[in-house]
């Protein structure tokens, strides 16, 4: 018997989800899996919203992105922010879950795939340093280094910063998670010159309104990147 027979044996394979007994390590159980919703098909180029139709190869964005004027490029989500999409992404941000991280990036990676591009520098939105010292792990960045591992591309977790603590973005509306976030992300100034010229692809848990994206995008902007992008964990639909 070999050595992950062995382990399996004693601790035999779990879903990521719920906990039931599974065939392989970072699985969902079939009961996970099917609300786990997935984005395939059409979807939004610049959120990575699914939208409705199967599409003419023509570039489609939704409402949201058509009214709101998005700083970034195009964009791509691997589950809606729903059922065990919601779930991993609460235990991989608040329940002390980091492992959940692996498969996340690794569908995200999938997700992600058509947003890739040469010399592209992957970077997590970052936390403050005091919500850091509380959680003691920025799920964003354990994220952006599995998507950058799968997608053999560099990841630079210090490339912004937080550089003013802000509320929590939750029950606020658009106006007022882009007046929370505002002036609150700046470039690293070490690592500013890696940004000029160069492609940058975001990453982050979820993404509501795009506020915190937005942020994250104009700092890298301001200061020559090529383009950017933004590959997330889970979108959410609608705002409440």
């Amino acid at each position: 018997m070999g050595m992950q027979s062995a382990l399996h044996a004693i601790f035999p394979p779990q879903c990521i989800g719920c906990g039931e007994l599974v065939d392989r390590d970072f699985a969902l159980c079939g009961t996970c899996w099917r609300e786990a919703h997935f984005i395939t098909g059409l979807v939004c180029d610049s959120c990575g919203v699914p939208l409705p139709g199967d599409g003419d190869g023509s570039v489609e964005q939704c409402d949201d992105c058509l009214k709101t004027a998005r700083p970034w490029t195009r964009g791509r989500a691997a589950v809606m922010y729903e059922g065990t999409g919601r779930k991993l992404v609460l235990s991989l941000k608040h329940g002390d879950r980091a492992e959940l991280a692996r498969p996340a990036a690794s569908w995200m990676a999938q997700a992600g795939a058509p947003l890739k591009l040469d010399g592209m520098i992957v970077a997590p939105v970052p936390l403050h340093r005091w919500r850091l010292l509380k959680r003691r792990y920025n799920q964003s960045a354990l994220l952006a280094q599995g998507v950058a591992d799968a997608m053999g591309l560099v990841h630079c977790p210090d490339l912004l910063m937080r550089v003013r603590a802000t509320e929590t973005q939750d029950g606020k509306g658009v106006d007022q998670r882009f007046a929370n976030i505002a002036q609150a992300i700046r470039m690293s100034p070490r690592q500013m010159h890696r940004v000029e010229g160069k492609p940058v692809l975001l990453i982050d848990d979820v993404m509501t309104s795009g506020a915190t994206l937005s942020a994250c995008a104009e700092a890298c902007m301001a200061v020559g990147a090529a383009s950017v992008s933004t590959l997330v964990l889970a979108r959410v639909a609608k705002l409440p």
